[in-house]
């Protein structure tokens, strides 16, 4: 995994978001207290594009040590653990492209990605990290929302984890892919089909499993081969063992 943050990563979602905390005393605060389901080390947040700052935010002291009232997405953004970072920033970056390019359910997209943040304290949290789009009108996106669990379970190899979510969930995953070779990245959708190759399945037999052709198997498996450097399927599935891509 490359540690170095590399030139124009997540300068994209970037020019969206802007250093400003939610003001926590008003009627709308008071409304998502009351509508938004809460679980126990989960921080949650709800940015406006359209008022260009943090409307929402609640759990981040016990999850990250800052207060609500502290939380702005420009902070959310900078407390990822530097090795995360170029791959979390890229993530981001292609996430809102495709948001930006959709026009229709809007609010059934979501993404995952699992990754480690850097608490007031200094200490690495590890993290899954679901932000989807909360409000929209008109084809465009007004506001998204985030929710940052703990996971003190996860295992972190050399490969981060992501996944995507939606009507079109192929064409975002797709696109997310296009930019993430470099990166030591894999898909739930790559990873469930890894998952069967593993098991001793056939890329015809693991086809008929999701319903696919043979063809969309293999653009799931080959592709790895390059980004993970390695030289057969044996390879890729110790590799696989090796990185906790696999239990």
């Amino acid at each position: 995994m490359n540690e170095t943050a590399l030139p124009g990563l997540g300068s994209y979602s970037r020019k969206f978001i802007t250093d400003i905390p939610a003001d926590l005393s008003t009627e709308e605060v008071k409304h998502f207290n009351e509508t938004i389901p809460k679980f126990p080390e989960e921080g949650i947040y709800i940015y406006s594009f359209a008022k260009g700052r943090m409307i929402y935010a609640h759990g981040w002291e016990e999850v990250m040590g800052y207060k609500d009232d502290e939380i702005t997405m420009l902070k959310i953004v900078n407390m990822t653990a530097p090795a995360y970072a170029p791959f979390v920033d890229e993530v981001n970056d292609k996430a809102l492209m495709f948001i930006h390019k959709t026009k229709t359910d809007l609010d059934k997209y979501s993404f995952m990605i699992e990754s480690k943040k850097l608490h007031k304290n200094g200490s690495e949290v590890p993290i899954v990290a679901r932000v989807g789009v909360f409000e929209h009108a008109e084809g465009k996106v007004l506001s998204i929302i985030g929710r940052f669990q703990v996971n003190r379970s996860l295992t972190f190899g050399k490969v981060m984890r992501y996944a995507a979510f939606g009507p079109e969930k192929s064409g975002f995953e797709e696109e997310l892919n296009k930019t993430l070779f470099y990166q030591y990245a894999i898909s739930d959708k790559e990873k469930e089909a890894l998952a069967m190759v593993a098991k001793g399945y056939s890329f015809k037999e693991i086809a008929n499993s999701f319903n696919v052709s043979q063809s969309a198997i293999e653009k799931r498996i080959i592709p790895l081969y390059k980004r993970f450097d390695v030289k057969s399927l044996t390879h890729l599935v110790s590799f696989a063992y090796d990185n906790h891509i696999l239990p």
